[in-house]
């Protein structure tokens, strides 16, 4: 297992910086592609819903079959809402889109934190989870 890990203040610079590392941590290929979006759009709603400057922590896990992305950040209370954006809507697709790319994703509560976190790979129906359920939502 192999664990990229970065600490950054969420802006629209940090978008393409973070894309660019996390291409490079996993090599190329599919795994990237979809990594690299599904980062573009939590860093994205990091810095829209909780503010431009917030620091956050990146950290993607690359393994044999799982590659499992995680964007923590100090707003608790923040936590992302999947909608069905209208067709005029120049907003709302980010977390569609995370599902639609998704083995599974969620959200983790910490003290004073949250992480939200999705799984790419082969294996199951993409956007659900073994249990059936499109985002996992835990508290601990």
């Amino acid at each position: 297992m192999n664990t990229l890990t970065i600490r950054l203040l969420a802006t629209p610079g940090a978008v393409p910086l973070a894309r660019r590392a996390v291409r490079e941590h996993l090599g190329p290929g599919g795994a990237s592609r979809d990594a690299e979006l599904c980062v573009s759009e939590l860093l994205t709603n990091a810095l829209t819903h909780i503010g431009e400057g917030t620091p956050v922590t990146l950290r993607v896990t690359g393994r044999a079959t799982r590659t499992r992305v995680e964007l923590t950040d100090p707003d608790p209370r923040a936590w992302p809402v999947l909608r069905h954006a209208g067709g005029n809507e120049e907003s709302g697709r980010g977390l569609a889109l995370l599902d639609a790319l998704a083995l599974r994703w969620g959200v983790e509560q910490g003290p004073g934190t949250k992480t939200v976190w999705c799984e790419l790979g082969p294996g199951l129906e993409p956007g659900h989870s073994r249990d059936g359920r499109v985002a996992l939502i835990t508290g601990g």
